[in-house]
């Protein structure tokens, strides 16, 4: 072979090979703020933190690979590691979490303390610290060994040419951007729909053919070949393991982060959703759905949640015959919206597989497994009711299309999770209420959820002040206890006519449905705040399209209960 075609060939080798490691080294970014954000709750802190940790960890590797005086050797040490520490990152994270949970009772069990005591020392405080910073330390591990990749690949075709190259590096960084934009592709189309071991187990593989490869073709340029040769066999074996057990090995440890056993996990193409199942003798069976670490129901107390959410709102109407959802993929606000006997019922929500789960379809073979049948029963088959017409897609762009069709609702009921996330931020701002009072006939009223005027009370009167804007004629707010939440809010809001209050006030005592909770009086109550509740409002910022003020509002909040500013620092 000439020397032309050997440098070629070798050229072929390594971009063959960094094309591959920079795909699985953008996988892995993915992966671990992915799952980060599951465990940690705050999504888009989480995931925004895990990929600036990681690209500062890589400007540190890249500094360090110059120490290294065999490029061969180091790079084929480097992808063994890289393949180690890739793979098993998510369950290691996953093993100390599970620890620093478990801490506190093994400690009361140890110790025969009372069982409801809360442990609140130092070393527990720490520990739970531990939990925050940990994920992040093991992503500036893997960012410190994907950034050797590039400088180590660079002094290798060097070394293979025998000169200094003059395009050496914008060569390798060229075909590291388009393998990293392939990697984007393949998480979207494919890792996002399969359990986060698999696709560790399936990106490090990848990982391990290509250092493989390299190993091979490389076998004379390399310090003890036949020892990386078996760390690789090694590593591959973990592999094989990780994607054989991983999804059930961390399921059990995963379920150390719940109060109750996990009996269903899944991640779907927008958020990672979780069913626990607690039994109490005697009782009936708990069941609850977190999304993405957060509680969105309890069974055993979601009626008053999702009474005071509807009844409100349907109760101060003028008719209830055509209601629009947005949100409420559980299909629980429109079990209740249902026993109002309305002719047409619109929801809208982003996440099919979600809405499948509480359909109650199913992809496997045989019967729908029992918690999803108890979960269909206590929806009562609402989404598969004939009067409701099920929009899956984002409703910022779906009520768009709601208002070429000239639609108009004479109640509408918007079931949200939590402003957690800049892309849900937007669905409470100003512009999307504008377009939604544009939707409301004349006299009817739309409700909203608005998280926890206790615990998040600058992100609940942002809300309301937002609505308000929007230029509804009336907005009033109200509260209520939800034993799982605590105490929680929701708004009121009228296009023009009598404030929802007192068309309360106004109606017959005698609620037109059958509930066993909710009352007239009960709903005029929950109207009621403190003195000086609203003495704040002045101050309080709109929500505006863009602005992720409500967002910050709602984060601020979360962060002070989970102790990660001072009490001093929280927004009242």
């Amino acid at each position: 072979m000439s020397k032309t075609n050997d440098k070629l060939f070798h050229d072929l080798s390594l971009i063959l090979i960094m094309g591959v490691l920079a795909g699985c080294g953008l996988i892995y970014e993915y992966l671990l703020s992915h799952y980060a954000g599951r465990i940690l709750g705050s999504v888009e802190t989480a995931i925004y933190g895990m990929i600036g940790i990681m690209i500062v960890a890589m400007g540190v590797g890249s500094f360090s690979a110059k120490y290294f005086k065999n490029p061969f050797t180091a790079f084929a040490c480097l992808e063994v590691l890289v393949a180690a520490v890739g793979a098993g990152s998510v369950l290691v994270i996953a093993a100390v979490v599970g620890f620093v949970v478990l801490l506190p009772q093994a400690i009361v069990e140890t110790y025969g303390l009372p069982f409801d005591i809360n442990l609140y020392g130092s070393f527990i405080k720490y520990s739970a610290d531990l939990v925050s910073f940990f994920p992040f330390f093991v992503g500036f591990i893997l960012g410190f060994l994907l950034g050797m990749e590039i400088p180590l690949i660079a002094r290798v075709r060097e070394t293979l040419h025998k000169e200094h190259l003059q395009h050496n590096t914008g060569m390798i960084y060229g075909v590291d951007y388009i393998g990293a934009g392939l990697g984007a592709a393949i998480w979207v189309l494919f890792m996002l729909r399969v359990d986060i071991t698999t696709a560790a187990s399936l990106t490090a593989s990848a990982n391990l053919l290509a250092g493989l490869f390299f190993l091979l073709r490389y076998w004379a340029y390399i310090s003890m070949p036949l020892f990386l040769l078996f760390a690789h066999v090694f590593v591959a074996l973990l592999v094989a393991l990780l994607f054989a057990l991983g999804e059930d090995t961390l399921t059990r440890m995963s379920n150390v982060l719940y109060k109750d056993k996990v009996v269903h996990s899944e991640s779907t193409n927008y958020q990672h959703f979780s069913i626990t199942e607690r039994h109490i003798k005697n009782k009936a069976t708990i069941y609850s759905l977190y999304i993405n670490g957060r509680l969105q129901f309890a069974s055993n107390d979601e009626v008053i949640y999702h009474s005071m959410l509807v009844y409100p709102a349907l109760y101060s109407s003028a008719r209830t015959e055509k209601i629009l959802v947005i949100g409420g993929g559980d299909g629980l606000a429109l079990r209740d919206i249902l026993r109002w006997n309305p002719k047409e019922v619109t929801l809208v929500d982003l996440d099919n597989q979600l809405l499948d789960f509480f359909k109650g379809e199913f992809d496997g073979d045989g019967e729908l497994p029992a918690y999803q049948k108890a979960l269909v029963k206590l929806n009562e088959s609402s989404l598969n009711h004939p009067t409701v017409d099920v929009i899956n897609g984002d409703a910022f762009i779906e009520i768009d299309q709601l208002l070429d069709a000239g639609n108009s609702y004479d109640a509408i009921i918007v079931d949200l999770p939590d402003p957690s996330h800049p892309d849900l931020n937007k669905l409470y701002s100003n512009h999307f209420y504008v377009r939604l009072r544009q939707l409301l006939a004349g006299d009817g009223v739309m409700a909203v959820q608005s998280t926890s005027p206790f615990h998040a009370k600058k992100a609940f009167l942002s809300i309301g002040k937002t609505i308000r804007s929007a230029g509804f004629s009336s907005v009033e707010q109200y509260h209520q206890n939800v034993p799982s939440f605590g105490e929680w809010g929701w708004t009121i809001a009228t296009k023009m006519g009598k404030s929802p209050f007192e068309r309360l006030k106004n109606s017959s005592s005698t609620l037109p449905v059958n509930d066993a909770w909710v009352t007239k009086d009960l709903m005029l109550a929950a109207f009621q705040f403190s003195t000086h509740f609203f003495s704040g409002l002045p101050e309080v910022k709109i929500n505006k399209l863009g602005s992720h003020q409500l967002y910050h509002y709602h984060h601020q909040a979360w962060a002070v209960d989970e102790g990660m500013i001072e009490q001093a620092e929280r927004v009242e």
